[in-house]
């Protein structure tokens, strides 16, 4: 299992709970504005996993759960037993994932291992390889995601993070169709993290934002925007 960071405490990226959070190594995409690209291109540390197992069983009481991000987490084999030890402790498991991997996903989902999902809907899927940075993607893995985390019965989110070059009113009207019934959908708006994949792209405005917010509305029970 190869894990690229941890961030010890956080309150923000577990929706009211406490929590550290695991950062794995590799992903599937190479989204050009993806903010950890150190993660997704470089292997420049490995952090021992005994490490912050002990990290965690000694914080457990103070601790809510723990956020698997990436990278892609179901991009390793060994998500799964990093997940059964830390369920295994009674914490909360909360997953980020791209969606790429809907079997490796309900595997988990079935076996009760996972508390709160949050998937990345990267764009309208006639824009998915563009904003992917790939040269062509088959869609079929990220809408059985959608599916599989909508009838799951556990608290989810999807979220898209928005890019000027990249996201138009009519991108977010169709991720809107996409997702159709869903219950809580995050606009995130883009902010440079200085470790980008790629350089050139910048943030909607407030008001650009806001008209993206009612256009998805007509779709999602819940709709709310980050990073303004």
């Amino acid at each position: 299992m190869k894990i690229g960071g941890l961030q010890k405490m956080t309150m923000l990226d577990y929706p009211g709970k406490v929590a550290c959070t695991i950062f794995t190594y590799g992903c599937n995409l190479r989204c050009p504005f993806c903010h950890n690209a150190s993660l997704v291109i470089d292997e420049a540390e490995l952090f021992d996993i005994e490490e912050i197992m002990a990290y965690i069983n000694k914080r457990k009481g103070i601790l809510d759960g723990v956020c698997i991000t990436g990278g892609e987490p179901l991009l390793q084999g060994g998500t799964l037993d990093l997940i059964k030890r830390i369920k295994e402790l009674g914490l909360l498991v909360k997953l980020d994932t791209n969606g790429a991997f809907p079997d490796r996903l309900k595997e988990l989902l079935d076996l009760g291992l996972v508390d709160y999902i949050a998937m990345d809907i990267k764009n309208s899927k006639e824009k998915y390889a563009l904003t992917t940075g790939l040269a062509k993607i088959d869609m079929t893995p990220y809408e059985k995601s959608v599916e599989i985390i909508k009838n799951s019965g556990i608290d989810y989110e999807f979220r898209t993070t928005i890019v000027r070059e990249l996201h138009t009113l009519e991108d977010i009207e169709k991720i809107g169709e996409w997702i159709d019934g869903a219950k809580k959908y995050f606009l995130q708006s883009f902010t440079d993290s200085g470790n980008l994949i790629s350089e050139g792209f910048s943030a909607h405005d407030k008001k650009t934002l806001e008209a993206f917010k009612d256009a998805i509305s007509r779709h999602v029970s819940s709709v709310e925007i980050r990073g303004i």
